[in-house]
């Protein structure tokens, strides 16, 4: 039980610090992602994000931020095993299933729906 409490609480600050982003400092919300996602990165880079998805399950892991630390993970694990080039491939090798699924049901649901623009 404590386990999602802890779940609720990081993946609620997370949250929090996007709508903080938004409201004050006037960010769009795709600048507001990309914040999240490059502090994700970071953090991964510096070795914090791991320990905070082991102490918050999918508090830590659900959010944007995750998408970076994945991101940051995979090109690593691909610089070490092929070099400078694994920067570009390794960035899709953790993170493809997530981009595909992405595409393919925004394709369907411009399909279904009609897009405004």
């Amino acid at each position: 039980m404590e386990k999602f409490i802890w779940a609720f609480i990081v993946g609620g600050v997370i949250c929090v610090i996007g709508q903080i982003l938004m409201d004050v400092f006037k960010l769009t919300p795709a600048h507001t992602m990309c914040t999240l996602v490059v502090a994700g990165a970071i953090l991964g880079g510096l070795g914090l994000y791991e320990p905070l998805v082991k102490f918050a399950g999918a508090g830590a892991s659900v959010p944007i931020s995750s998408f970076g630390n994945s991101l940051l993970k995979g090109a690593m694990k691909e610089v070490e095993q092929n070099g400078v080039i694994g920067v570009l491939t390794g960035i899709f090798s953790i993170t493809s299933a997530g981009i595909s699924a992405a595409l393919i049901f925004s394709f369907l649901a411009a399909l279904i729906f009609k897009p405004k623009g």
